[in-house]
This record gives structure tokens, C-alpha cells and sequence, in this order.
């Protein structure tokens, strides 16, 4: 039978009957009159010309065709269910961020308790990745990345440009005096060129990073504060280890490296009231930031 005469009334009439064994309970459940039922599975067992249930003095009971078809029908109803709970739930209450290790753990989630106080029907989920998402394909909201910006397609808003500094634990409080003492310890390495960059800024030639090598700029400093190493990075995503005295900023220079965290979304996200609120709320609390 082709979709497009599919009598989907009557297959849904049969189907709660047929649970219940019952027109009257199932005209409950579907909230329309016993008649209703009764008159959908018949129409529905002239179309397929043969008789789906035997109707007894004392209630229903299927036939072999009743039997065979209520199962398929059943499970073909459930995932059409499913499939719209996940898509309601994607357009609803459920906020997918995708982002970096780095960011989500030093700057979204000491902060994320504020938006979920500010709107407790958001339920947020957080997903790490190093690439950008691809918003067609994957069930992604928003994502905060860090870049140079300028993704064609896509809504892109500059929260604040990356800013760079040697950062170390108290095992080196007392080596690093100088620029120069940079050469007697180990430089750990999260990728990129960010120590080239404020070495370069420094005005130290002929130094590079030399230590253990992360694919995190996190877990770079947190080998820090084990006194693995110096790491580089913003030290404001750190401002409760270095308050705390768990890290320092040994050298006073800070430079841009030429990226910024953006957060970026689809435009036709634009109008949910969902990204609308991350929105507004992750710009007030940009504004907040020392």
C-alpha cells in the first residue's frame, strides 16, 4: 500500500484496540467516542478486505490477521515516538554547547551554575572537540571555539582575544628571576606556536619549548602545578589557581597571539529561546570578567 493513502486514523484506532481488547478503552485513551473507534477499524478492515477483529458478546479478540499485523504496528508507532522525543527534545529544553577542553573546564563550568539558576528549564550538555562543528550534521546548539574568526555561514560573536603568559607551579617560584632563567627549565608544549609568540615578544631568541608535549592546554598547566614544567597560557581562565597559590604568572608581559574565543551558532538558531539566553547570559558574564 502506498504511504500516501496510508489510513493512518484507522491503523492507530486498531492498534489501541487492540492493546486494550477494548473500543471503549481505547476511545479513552485517544480521547474520541467509542463510535469513533468502532467506526475507523471498520472502515480500516474494508480497505484491507478482511477482518482484523472477531467482535463477541463478551468483548474482542483478534484474528490471525489482527495478530500479525498489531506487533509490526506496535513497534512501527514506538519509533515514530522516539524519533519525535529525540527532535522535540532537541528543539526544546536540552542546549547542546560543543567546545574545548581547555575552556570548558577553566571558564563554562565554574561559571555554568549561574545560567542554570537563571533557567532551570535549560538542560545543558556539554560535548569537547577540536574541530569545528558541522551544524547540519550534528546535534549541536552552539559551540565556543577559539580562532580567528570569520566562518562563513555561521553567526559568529567575539567574546575576548587570547591572551599569553608563561604560567608556573611553586616548584620554579624562586628560578624564574629573569628572562634568561627560562633556558634552565623545561617549557611544556600544548601545541601551536604560543611560545614562539611570547618568546618572540620577550625579545628571548634561540628558545623554544623543550618539555613533555600535551594535547591541552589544561593539562599543560595542571603539569605545572605538579612542578613538571612552565606552561603558557591566559591567565585569567586560571584566576582561582593563581589566587589560591597553586600557580603563578612569573613574568608581568602578556601578549595576544592573534586568536579569540567566539561563540558561534547557525542563523536560523538565532531566534531559539534557548540560544538566545546562553547568548545573553555568557555576554553578561564576559562583561563581568576583571
Amino acid at each position: 500500500m502506498k504511504r500516501s493513502i496510508l489510513p493512518l486514523n484507522g491503523l492507530r484506532a486498531f492498534e489501541a484496540a487492540a492493546r486494550h481488547l477494548s473500543f471503549t478503552r481505547a476511545a479513552a485513551e485517544m480521547n474520541v467516542t467509542q463510535a469513533a473507534i468502532s467506526h475507523q477499524v471498520k472502515t480500516l478492515e474494508q480497505r484491507l478486505g478482511l477482518p482484523l477483529f472477531r467482535r463477541l458478546p463478551k468483548g474482542l479478540r483478534l484474528t490471525e490477521e489482527g495478530q500479525a499485523l498489531l506487533p509490526e504496528l506496535g513497534a512501527a508507532l514506538d519509533r515514530i515516538g522516539n524519533v519525535l522525543d529525540r527532535l522535540s527534545q532537541r528543539g526544546g529544553s536540552v542546549l547542546t554547547v560543543s567546545t574545548l577542553t581547555t575552556f570548558m573546564l577553566t571558564w563554562l563550568v565554574p561559571r555554568l551554575p549561574r545560567f542554570q539558576a537563571a533557567h532551570p528549564e535549560i538542560e545543558v550538555r556539554l560535548l569537547t572537540n577540536p574541530r569545528l562543528v558541522d551544524f547540519e550534521r550534528e546535534d549541536v546548539d552552539v559551540a565556543l571555539r577559539i580562532g580567528e574568526g570569520g566562518w562563513p555561514g555561521l553567526v559568529t560573536i567575539k567574546l575576548f582575544e587570547e591572551t599569553i603568559t608563561p604560567l608556573s607551579g611553586s616548584a620554579y617560584r624562586d628560578r624564574l628571576r629573569s628572562l634568561e632563567d627560562l633556558r634552565a627549565v623545561p617549557l611544556l608544549d600544548s601545541g601551536g606556536e604560543d611560545w614562539e609568540t611570547w618568546l618572540r615578544a620577550a625579545g628571548v631568541r634561540d628558545l623554544a619549548a623543550r618539555g613533555l608535549k600535551f594535547d591541552s592546554t589544561k593539562i599543560a598547566v595542571e603539569a605545572a602545578i605538579d612542578g613538571l614544567g612552565i606552561a603558557i597560557g591566559q591567565a585569567s581562565l586560571y584566576a582561582e589557581d593563581i589566587a589560591a597559590g597553586r600557580l603563578f604568572q612569573p613574568y608581568p608581559l602578556s601578549v595576544t597571539n592573534g586568536k579569540a574565543y567566539w561563540l558561534v551558532y547557525p542563523p536560523a538558531a538565532s531566534d531559539s529561546p534557548k540560544v538566545r539566553a546562553f547568548r545573553d547570559w555568557i555576554l553578561t558574564e564576559i562583561g563581568r570578567a576583571p
